[in-house]
């Protein structure tokens, strides 16, 4: 994430305080989304995320897998669950390398597809934000924002389609089973993602470290769209230019930027205030 001090140069979109490494309705998909397939069951592992997709009715499961540690964990957090008893060894070989699983693992269906104009529509009397990500795709930062983005009560995350790593193994256990709790659309045109926020009343704020405008200066009479941008390269040109205003989180002059769910979590806090 290129967090840079403020420079006499004009804002430019290509420079973003955010960034990472290079589904609830049914119904006709939004005009900027495509279909995927939503039957093809993933791996879920960690405490956390998997009590929270058990406690999900939308979770369609195949297998559950515990020691007998983690299924009695499962038993102290209500959850009602008969998984299979294996030995944590047993459980490794089901995962991909280096998997951190807690002795707890579920074999089940994706999440129906989120659509964002019924995801993200207003409702009277709340300004919830949405997180839109541009071409973020380190899955520790993604699912630490998925953290925070449930911590501040967000109404979505939008993220890119082609670039966006599955909401499931380690992406899923960063989240600690927030992907279970805050909806994610899955964009295949951010920018036009955009133009549909801004229809809906949001106002679509994009962090740039070069931003004249401080991000406590947001507007705060209507929803806001925050838009972070990726490590480096920031947001993308088309991106910047379609929001409404780029803004910035000021740092110590020591500091270039800050992490890209660090960069999050500030922003969301602000647009409560």
């Amino acid at each position: 994430m290129n967090n840079k001090r403020p420079s006499s140069r004009k804002p430019s979109s290509k420079h973003s305080q955010s960034g990472g490494k290079p589904r609830p309705k049914k119904g006709p998909p939004h005009r900027h989304e495509r279909e995927l397939d939503e039957d093809r069951p993933v791996w879920l592992y960690g405490r956390h995320a998997v009590a929270a997709a058990l406690k999900n009715p939308e979770r369609k499961i195949h297998r559950l897998v515990a020691t007998l540690n983690a299924a009695q964990w499962l038993k102290d957090q209500g959850i009602e669950a008969t998984p299979d008893d294996l030995k944590p060894d047993a459980i490794d070989g089901m995962l991909p390398p280096g998997s951190v699983h807690q002795g707890l693992a579920a074999y089940m269906d994706e999440l129906p597809r989120a659509r964002l104009k019924e995801t993200c529509q207003p409702v009277e009397g709340e300004k919830r934000p949405v997180i839109v990500l541009d071409q973020v795709t380190d899955v520790h930062n993604i699912g630490a924002i998925f953290r925070t983005a449930a911590a501040f009560n967000a109404r979505a995350i939008i993220v890119q389609e082609r670039r966006t790593p599955p909401l499931s193994g380690a992406l899923a256990k960063a989240a600690a089973g927030a992907v279970d709790i805050v909806p994610c659309v899955q964009a295949v045109n951010i920018a036009r993602s955009l133009e549909a926020l801004k229809e809906m009343g949001y106002f679509c704020a994009g962090l740039a470290g070069e931003a004249d405008t401080l991000v406590a200066d947001m507007p705060k009479d209507k929803p806001v769209a925050l838009v972070m941008g990726a490590e480096g390269a920031g947001l993308r040109e088309l991106v910047g230019q379609t929001c409404d205003m780029l803004v910035r989180i000021p740092i110590a002059a020591e500091m270039e930027s800050l992490n890209v769910s660090n960069a999050a979590a500030i922003a969301l806090y602000e647009t409560g205030r």
